[in-house]
């Protein structure tokens, strides 16, 4: 009687490793989307400050492409592969990405913001993210990211 208690246990056990398995994938696959998506986010981000900080030492209105070279692709050149997947220049409009304000009369202080429109994450695995997502494609579409610092006066 004992083996046979053991054995149907032992059949047991693995049908409901069966049953669990496509659960713990589908959980693995989301948490690693989500890591993506957040270290996608913070390089985007990351290259914002980077520009903000590059045109902060700038005269006023002047370098905003190599600015927006920055925030695409890590240099002011543009040249190479976006610093994120999905990360265009069309995410960073010339007419809308910096932007410089002055305010106050003593001291008057000046500022530059710089901004990123509408970066969409793309998933590895767009049916995965779909579930979680009410977007077929599980896609993230990000708000936007901007940065503002002291700007010479």
């Amino acid at each position: 009687m004992k083996k046979t208690f053991r054995h149907s246990q032992r059949g047991a056990a693995l049908i409901e490793l069966a049953l669990i398995t496509p659960f713990l994938l589908l959980l693995t696959f989301i948490t690693t989307e989500f890591g993506r998506a957040m270290y996608e986010y913070n390089t985007v981000v990351k290259a914002t400050r980077d520009a903000v900080r590059y045109l902060s030492v700038q005269t006023p209105g002047t370098h905003i492409s190599e600015a927006r070279n920055l925030m695409v692709y890590g240099n002011t050149a543009g040249t190479g592969t976006p610093l994120a997947r999905g990360l265009s220049l069309s995410n960073v409009p010339a007419n809308s990405c910096c932007t410089w304000q002055t305010a106050g009369a003593n001291p008057l202080i000046a500022t530059v913001t710089v901004r990123i429109s509408s970066y969409t994450f793309h998933s590895l695995f767009p049916s995965v993210m779909g579930i979680v997502f009410a977007d077929a494609n599980g896609d993230i579409v990000f708000s936007d990211i901007t940065a503002t610092m002291r700007a010479p006066s």
